[in-house]
């Protein structure tokens, strides 16, 4: 490897990195269809709309649908696309001189960091690059770290907002958790008026949100496990999980032990849910707590199977097109953005709050199909995405070549 600073050339390119990261980028819009078309309390309470209106309905086939997206999906693919952000930091750094590595950590953390909170504030509230770009600041002091010891600190972080979401359970009074798990169906119906009106009318909401989620919400749990998994890319990219190097009965063992017990977690999560009528405290704080640790299981599981699919299908049609959303990853996370506020907001179609789970579904796949596309058709013709090339002159204070002559570099991780 060129110990000057430069872009991964394909060679040190890694199939199932690029699988991984595009299978986790398509599998976060399951979830995030959920906020970008209904009002935000339903992310974790989705029967608080079912009372309000018709298209919020939590039976048949729309239940079967947030059922399916809560065991596989929820929480499972934002982990996945955590822990390889942890393991992009030690494949960036590792080619470069240590001063000289840290000094473009930070320059390209701080480009992550601008456009996240562009993100945040003019698009929607749910971004996921502030809170990537802050941890990131730290985690990297890691990267030399052995694996045991990133697991085992990483496993620390991430056990701190279990213990904060279990000591709040048993001492905060249910009625001060009702505004935010239940809130008042004028409220609920406010949010869907707001984000059906023009972009300026919807920036006191988007802007407030935000904000909470960067400053309580960031300080009250996000920090802690986001920080913790990175740490955990760290050690499965160095332990060979990520690189695809064990062996096929290690990844056997880790899809059928991790998607066994984060099954059972979840299921189990569900069933006491619903024995206590999603009610808070005992939903909040102890029923979401079941897919906070069954999501580390099955987000493992995830990484097993996409290892054995890149070992016996690598070069198909289906790794090709997910190695090609992954590789443009940051475009495509920007791009789920623009065409889901495009599709529910006022400044667009104005479908928020009156559509379905069912047909979400839909829109989901209709989605993954533009995404997919372009990735493919792009990356003919262009060695990065449209970010990565932006990304990447930032980084480095030069424009690479964005044109394609069939030996291109590919992105950093």
């Amino acid at each position: 490897m060129s110990s000057t600073p430069s872009p991964t050339p394909p060679e040190d390119r890694i199939l199932g990195l690029d699988v991984l990261r595009g299978f986790a980028l398509l599998g976060i819009l399951v979830i995030n269809i959920w906020v970008f078309s209904m009002p935000f309390a339903t992310l974790n309470n989705p029967t608080v709309y079912a009372s309000a209106t018709p298209y919020g309905e939590f039976a048949g086939a729309n239940y079967l649908v947030w059922l399916l997206g809560h065991i596989f999906a929820q929480r499972k693919f934002i982990t996945l696309f955590t822990i390889m952000f942890g393991a992009g930091i030690v494949l960036f750094t590792r080619s470069k001189p240590d001063s000289r590595a840290i000094r473009l950590h930070y320059r390209r953390t701080a480009f992550l960091l601008l456009v996240g909170l562009a993100h945040a504030y003019l698009l929607w509230y749910g971004d996921i690059l502030v809170p990537y770009a802050l941890c990131s600041l730290a985690v990297v002091a890691a990267r030399d770290w052995k694996p045991t010891s990133l697991a085992r600190i990483g496993l620390l972080l991430i056990v701190v907002p279990t213990l904060s979401y279990l000591a709040a359970g048993v001492s905060i009074d249910a009625t001060q958790t009702l505004a935010v798990w239940t809130p008042s169906e004028s409220a609920l119906l406010q949010e869907v008026e707001t984000y059906r009106s023009g972009w300026l009318a919807q920036f006191d909401h988007r802007a407030q949100t935000a904000f909470t989620q960067q400053t309580s919400g960031f300080l009250g749990a996000t920090v802690w496990r986001t920080s913790g998994l990175m740490l955990w890319g760290m050690a499965l990219f160095k332990w060979g999980v990520l690189s695809n190097e064990r062996s096929t009965r290690f990844y056997r063992h880790l899809l059928a032990g991790g998607g066994g017990i984060g099954l059972l977690l979840i299921g189990t999560g569900v069933w006491y849910t619903e024995a206590v009528d999603w009610a808070a405290p005992e939903a909040l704080f102890f029923g979401t707590q079941f897919n906070y640790w069954g999501s580390l299981f099955l987000a493992g599981a995830y990484i097993a199977g996409i290892m054995l699919f890149c070992r016996r299908f690598g070069g198909g049609r289906v790794t090709t097109a997910l190695s090609a959303v992954g590789r443009t990853a940051f475009s495509n996370y920007l791009l789920q953005t623009l065409l889901a506020t495009s599709i529910f907001y006022g400044h667009g179609l104005g479908l928020f709050g009156s559509v379905t789970r069912v047909e979400q579904a839909g829109i989901v796949v209709a989605i993954w199909a533009i995404q997919i596309v372009l990735s493919v058709v792009w990356l003919r013709y262009f060695r990065f995405g449209p970010m990565e090339w932006v990304w990447r002159a930032v980084t480095y204070g030069e424009r690479p070549p964005l044109r394609n002559d069939g030996s291109a570099d590919t992105p950093d991780d």
